[in-house]
């Protein structure tokens, strides 16, 4: 009986308390919204304190409250909302209706009393015009935390759960900022860049983690906390917003890096989860396995897939489950908002062979319906071809159809670091190069392959060559001639070395002379040794003249088996031929030209834009040792 009596006891308590409990909303996302979309729905995520049992209106011409979804956590309500092709911009209010019971009286006797709560909500114009970003462009890698400091005022922050900055230690926040990024837009103009990437900008409020044997700060930030606030220690939205208007302004494009797969473990949302299947769930910890070949695998076990898909990618970055509505719908309205808040140009999507297959066709259809153009490029670090065209439109016959339009080129990268480091023989050296580009029949585009020589993974370019600047100029070359879209890391102009040894922090050192107190400032030509200003006017120069050389960056490429060493291909359209020759013999090597004679036609003189010599291509020529050569070709000399 007494038992009988405390489940009655406790009953009575847990309904006093729902029904005395005052509601309030402490958030709305997506924080506001555009008219003008061509889905014309709308799915607002509403958080606060008891909220799940409120009766919702909306009073506004041309938007419709369709049905208002409850979920486990009644703190949370997903509104879907229809808004009309003709709705006008405007404010409108959401209003929450909600009857508590308070104690009244001497006895306490409940009474029900009738709480109204009303919060504004704005839908904005469309003003986003996204450019096209395509092989024309040359996109320039930049880590912020580690390129340059404009505002060292918003370094670190007490309150925030990662409270430090010092640049002595390479696993903690350094303090570079957005505001960095802008005051070094002419620089990055100067170099030939058009195209602007940087690691992720949005809130990373996470805690040190211990990785390794060392307490590493989230400086790359890759754990998201809030989708819609971008970080206050690189400058906030407001340096955001000013960093893209100021690089649009001087003809440079902006590309965001999107991460779907998880959030950081301090997000905003986890701290009171809408519902358990919001996140992908386990009876213990499982992480991910890192192997991609069981999502194409015709052969896969169900397990193997699972946990490649579902597992988390580290302890720390909870794995979001994209099979569930409310998630899909929060993660694609978040990529729309942004492109029209910020005015950004593409996406670069993170650990793509991560998420949902089906969710990432969803995403991208979403951003394809409203931008036709969007640049979306797919990392998927992989070995071989078949994985990395998977995800991609391609020529394949298989059950999933991939629909993003360009890949990260791990395999072209592979390629073309073991092709210039390796010996010449047969399959190895120039060969592995032309052996790759051969499987490019398996792609719809391979012009929009994102190539790159190393990126903020990987070890950097100049180190992997052994710091050989023969090779560099090599690779610095293929990079900038052959098919794709090249992507450059921030420094590998000015031969920034190191390797990932003994973390990732060794290959993202600070950009020398983009932070107060350093003696030595290579974004300036007296701050370069002599070899960093050769590099550097190298890469200016051919990024330069492959900016205004149409045939370079998007004419048809023609390639040669190379032989004896010699690598020779052609990138032509009706207004030019360009010729490049590649020597991986350390001696000069006399080539018979009559081989080339399907690129070359009735070209008589080859201009080396690189030495500014011209040479006559009646029958040979003589190519240096470990050189290279960019020949514009042309009937006469001029």
């Amino acid at each position: 009986m007494k038992k009988v009596i405390l489940i009655l006891v406790v009953f009575a308590f847990c309904l006093y308390e729902t029904f005395t409990q005052t509601p309030s909303i402490n958030r709305v996302e997506p924080t506001n919204w555009y008219v003008g979309m061509k889905n014309p729905n709308l799915q607002l995520l509403v958080y606060g304190q008891s909220i799940g049992d409120c009766q919702v209106t909306i009073q506004y011409e041309g938007v419709k409250l369709l049905k208002t979804n409850t979920v486990e956590n009644p703190n949370y309500l997903f509104l879907d909302l229809g808004i009309a092709p003709n709705t006008k911009a405007g404010i409108f209010n959401v209003n929450f209706t909600k009857t508590i019971y308070v104690p009244k009286g001497k006895k306490k006797k409940l009474v029900a009393q009738a709480i109204n709560l009303t919060i504004p909500y704005e839908l904005r114009a469309r003003t986003a015009q996204p450019q096209l970003v395509t092989s024309a462009d040359l996109i320039y890698l930049i880590m912020p935390d580690r390129f340059a400091n404009g505002e060292p005022a918003n370094d670190k922050f007490a309150e925030m759960a990662d409270p430090e900055a010092n640049r002595a230690s390479p696993y903690l926040r350094h303090g570079g900022d957005l505001q960095g990024v802008t005051k070094h837009l002419d620089y990055l103009k100067d170099l030939g860049v058009t195209t602007l990437w940087l690691n992720p900008v949005l809130e990373n409020n996470q805690p040190q983690t211990m990785e390794g044997t060392a307490m590493r700060s989230a400086y790359h930030g890759y754990g998201f906390t809030d989708h819609y606030n971008v970080d206050k220690r690189l400058g906030g939205n407001k340096a955001y917003l000013e960093m893209i208007q100021a690089a649009h302004s001087q003809g440079i494009k902006v590309i965001q890096d999107a991460v779907y797969n998880h959030v950081g473990i301090n997000h905003w949302f986890l701290r009171d989860i809408p519902m358990k299947s919001w996140l992908n769930q386990w009876e213990k910890y499982t992480n991910t396995s890192y192997r991609d070949e069981p999502v194409y695998d015709p052969y896969a076990s169900k397990i193997d897939k699972n946990e490649m898909l579902n597992g988390w990618f580290m302890p720390f970055l909870p794995d979001m489950n994209q099979k569930n509505e409310y998630v899909s719908n929060y993660l694609i309205q978040h990529a729309l908002w942004t492109v029209e808040y910020f005015n950004i140009d593409g996406w670069r999507v993170d650990t793509y062979q991560y998420n949902e297959p089906s969710f990432m066709l969803k995403c991208n259809e979403a951003l394809y319906a409203e931008y036709p153009n969007m640049f979306i490029s797919a990392e998927n670090a992989v070995g071989n071809t078949i994985p990395q065209v998977y995800y991609s439109k391609n020529n394949l016959k298989l059950p999933y159809v991939g629909n993003q339009t360009s890949a990260n080129d791990f395999v072209l990268e592979s390629a073309m670091l073991s092709g210039l480091n390796e010996k010449f023989d047969w399959g190895k050296g120039f060969n592995k190069i032309y052996s790759t580009l051969a499987q490019d029949v398996v792609y719809q585009d391979p012009m929009r392959n994102m190539i790159f020589l190393d990126n903020h993974d990987h070890d950097r370019f100049y180190s992997v060559m052994g710091e050989d600047f023969n090779k560099f100029k090599q690779g610095i070359t293929l990079l900038l001639t052959t098919r794709g879209i090249p992507q450059m890391y921030y420094g590998t102009e000015n031969l920034t070395k190191n390797f990932k040894n003994p973390s990732d922090a060794e290959v993202r050192q600070d950009f020398v002379g983009g932070f107060p107190g350093d003696a030595i400032n290579k974004f300036l030509e007296s701050g370069r040794n002599a070899q960093e200003n050769e590099a550097f006017n190298f890469v200016r120069k051919l990024a330069n003249y492959r900016k205004n050389t149409p045939a370079l960056h998007s004419g048809t490429l023609l390639q040669y088996l190379p032989k004896e060493g010699i690598y020779v291909y052609f990138r032509k359209n009706n207004d030019k031929t360009i010729m490049i020759l590649l020597n991986q013999n350390t001696e000069n090597k006399k080539i018979d030209l009559t081989r080339f004679s399907e690129g070359i036609g009735s070209k008589l003189i080859g201009y080396d834009i690189l030495t500014e010599h011209s040479f006559d291509l009646n029958s040979s020529l003589e190519m240096p040792g470990m050189g290279e050569l960019v020949l514009e070709l042309r009937k006469k000399y001029f």
